[in-house]
């Protein structure tokens, strides 16, 4: 068995290094393309251009992971299988179950890579990709939640933000506090605010105006500190889609929602698709089994892997479809980030037990 699983991996992980190398120049390209038409606004030049489709080449390492395992292997198992190694290791003696274990053993290690590509380096470095993009182009983030901006209930206060720069420093920000009856105590408004530490920020340029019995007045100071449960973490979600988050940063940013009472479907179903969207690349490992059956009148080796990039790319972009339909209707997070693997996974059984079952 370990020499069945040593032959196997070395097949397997060439081949999907093969196919990752093709859909990375793909995918790397089509960014190229699209990064072109906004080449020369305000600094942002080619070479700036090269650094921010690198940069975003580990996201779609990520979103690809599946479907290059996917493809990879039903190439390398059918071209195994139509130079009759397959059915040589059958014949001494190696039973399905076995095969299925030593594709599991060599999915693991690609698992755990999928899981730290998409926890540490895709988020840190789509994050990178942003602000260098909006450094170079001398642009800030316009919030487009609302035309007032974005609105962040924090505690007793309303806080709107106009915009946030890419150091995640907020411009034209205010906040409406309120008191336990519900009626407006003060309206904070700066110029800007700039994170210190842990629910703390200076606001600069502020002016402040107080309601209370006595009637209106109104202040202005140069600085001012403010107390918020707001962090640079929690507004990093304007600059990185919830796709491209941590899911460590997803669930902060869940609960922060879900403690203001805020809708959380979105942020909940993308971090329960970071959590299992890496198992994915065993459901496909297994999937691509069944295409070893080689049979010649049934179509060669072009034939089999043009149906593995089918169905790879309708994993790809019906999972996506299903994930935003389950934030629309608010279905239940781990159903919506799990049912494209499990449809697979039961895809693969039924397959499998067809082929032995021939």
């Amino acid at each position: 068995m370990s020499l069945l699983t040593r032959h196997l991996a070395r097949e397997i992980y060439a081949s999907i290094a093969l196919v990752f190398a093709a859909l990375l120049m793909l995918f790397a390209f089509l960014d190229f393309i699209r990064e072109l038409n906004m080449l020369d606004r305000g600094g942002y030049r080619l070479s700036q251009v090269l650094l921010f489709v690198l940069l975003t080449v580990p996201g779609h390492i990520y979103e690809l992971f599946p479907v290059a395992v996917l493809i990879g292997s039903i190439f390398a198992l059918v071209q195994m299988a139509a130079n009759s190694e397959l059915v040589v290791y059958r014949s001494a003696g190696a039973s399905l179950g076995q095969m299925v274990s030593a594709l599991f053993k060599i999915g693991l290690p690609l698992v755990l890579l999928s899981y730290l590509c998409g926890e540490l380096l895709a988020p840190a470095s789509e994050r990178m990709a942003q602000t260098l993009k909006l450094k170079a182009q001398n642009a800030d983030v316009s919030v487009k939640e609302f035309r007032s901006g974005v609105w962040v209930k924090d505690k007793g206060s309303f806080v709107n933000v106009k915009n946030v720069l890419p150091d995640t420093s907020l411009l034209n920000i205010s906040i409406y506090e309120f008191d336990d009856s519900y009626h407006l105590r003060a309206i904070t408004a700066a110029k800007r605010a700039i994170f210190v530490e842990e629910n703390r920020w200076q606001l600069e340029g502020v002016t402040q105006t107080r309601f209370d019995k006595q009637g209106t007045s109104v202040s202005n100071q140069a600085g001012m500190e403010w107390r918020s449960v707001l962090n640079p973490e929690i507004l990093s979600v304007l600059l990185v889609k919830p796709e491209q988050m941590s899911a460590w940063n997803l669930y902060q940013y869940a609960q922060h929602l879900r403690d203001n009472r805020q809708k959380t479907a979105r942020y909940e179903i993308a971090m329960w698709n970071k959590l299992v969207y890496p198992f994915a690349v065993l459901v496909m490992m297994l999937l691509a089994l069944p295409f070893a059956s080689h049979h010649r009148r049934e179509g060669g080796i072009s034939a089999k892997v043009f149906l593995g990039i089918v169905l790879g790319l309708a994993f790809h972009f019906v999972g996506r479809l299903f994930a935003s339909l389950g934030a629309l209707n608010e279905w239940p997070p781990m159903l919506s980030a799990t049912a494209m693997s499990m449809v697979f996974l039961l895809l693969a059984g039924v397959m499998l037990w067809w082929t032995e079952r021939r």
